[in-house]
């Protein structure tokens, strides 16, 4: 009985293997835990990350894997943070201990990057950070971090560069300037960069107010920058909240000569549809916008639309460029050994398929910062198609015949 056992068992293993169904076929599988804000206030730009990341891995695996590893495919496991830090450090616990992935990226909100780096860190797991603007994310000496997107500095140096630019070609001059933003991490970054900015530039600054993103009533802001009459009202906001700003601003007809965003919520695909006319000549500072001049990116774009019904937004942009720059890595890598996917990653020169970026490779400098990351700015018009995010800065990346209306009209 014993003997027609170990018959019986061994027969079925053959046929297991014959079918495909032991270890013996089994694929090399690259597990990449993402942490991304799916649910919450910063909800529908989660959704974007998530949304790219799956169409450059579909293109990755369907174009053979990573072949120096037997075209291992890449599988994308998700993670809730809620744009919670607590959620997001316990996450990036569980997918390190519990599900033994070989990369994170992540988390977006940069309240949430920030430590959720740290945990990878500590444990020497690659972390690639798409975007989070926050500049302390690589500026604590680690070596397993390494962040995509320009960081908030970056971005607030060339708001105002975008400034000085507009008031030399168009003569009109900007004396005083409202900062008004979310009061997490992001917000209060960008605010004190700005306050320094100010001074270097000549500006007064005539209010400075921080409100929660999760506020269903702007009005007392609003009322607040009306009283300041600024030339310049610069914003950081989430959608919820750059949807109600930008109402309830048309609503009490306060009208400043530039209102310029920063991304994000003003980035927002449903920011459009729900504003409609009132966020007409508004400016927004962002890495790409879908009418940029690049080979591959009219492509990419009407494919993601096709998809998912909108262009792809900056952040979306960096999410599916962070997807190829993790392949790359992975590929020269030829090995899962965390040190040895973080010695390519900071080894890259990325200048390859998916990089339909404005700038022409990603390479990290020895904090892990992209150093050549850049920044456009766009104008939201109507010029007979409907309102669209037109890029107007750098003026040799401005739309060809498109002339910006520089300063908003007054109401």
């Amino acid at each position: 009985m014993k003997k027609l056992t170990m018959i019986v068992t061994m027969c079925a293993m053959v046929l297991a293997m014959h079918l495909g169904l032991g270890t013996a076929h089994a694929e090399t599988v690259v597990k990449v835990g993402n942490i991304l804000p799916l649910s919450g206030p910063s909800a529908s730009v989660g959704q974007q990350g998530k949304q790219a990341r799956e169409m450059a891995i579909e293109e990755i695996n369907e174009a053979g894997g990573i072949k120096s590893l037997g075209g291992a495919k890449i599988e994308l496991l998700y993670a809730d943070s809620k744009s919670d830090p607590n959620v997001g450090v316990t996450e990036a616990e569980r997918f390190i201990n519990t599900e033994k992935v070989n990369v994170i990226t992540g988390a977006w909100n940069s309240g949430v990057t920030y430590p959720s780096t740290a945990v990878a860190e500590r444990y020497g797991v690659p972390y690639i950070v798409p975007v989070s603007v926050r500049d302390t994310i690589t500026e604590r000496g680690f070596k397993y971090v390494f962040r995509i997107a320009a960081k908030d500095s970056w971005w607030t140096r060339d708001q105002f560069a975008f400034l000085d630019d507009m008031q030399k070609e168009f003569g009109d001059e900007l004396k005083t300037v409202a900062f008004v933003y979310e009061n997490g991490d992001w917000g209060t970054g960008f605010a004190a960069q700005w306050v320094e900015l100010a001074k270097e530039h000549g500006y007064e600054v005539v209010l400075n107010e921080p409100y929660p993103s999760s506020a269903t009533d702007l009005t007392p802001v609003v009322n607040k920058i009306r009283r300041a009459r600024p030339d310049v009202l610069m914003l950081v906001s989430n959608a919820a909240d750059a949807i109600l700003l930008t109402n309830t601003l048309a609503d009490y007809k306060v009208s400043p000569k530039v209102i310029i965003g920063s991304g994000g919520g003003h980035a927002d695909p449903t920011f459009l549809s729900a504003t409609g006319d009132n966020a007409k000549y508004v400016f927004d500072i962002v890495e790409w916008e879908a009418d940029v001049n690049k080979p591959g990116a009219k492509e990419v774009n009407a494919k993601y639309k096709e998809r998912y019904g909108t262009n792809m937004t900056g952040e979306a942009v960096d999410a599916y460029v962070a997807m190829y720059v993790m392949a790359d890595a992975l590929e020269r890598a030829g090995s899962l050994e965390p040190t040895a996917i973080r010695d390519a990653l900071a080894a890259t020169e990325y200048s390859g398929e998916g990089l339909i970026t404005t700038y022409d490779s990603v390479k990290f400098d020895e904090t892990g910062q992209n150093e050549n990351a850049a920044l456009a700015v766009v104008q939201i018009n109507d010029i007979g198609n409907g309102l669209e995010r037109i890029t107007v800065w750098p003026k040799n990346a401005r739309r060809d015949g498109y002339t910006p209306v520089f300063p908003m009209p007054q109401k």
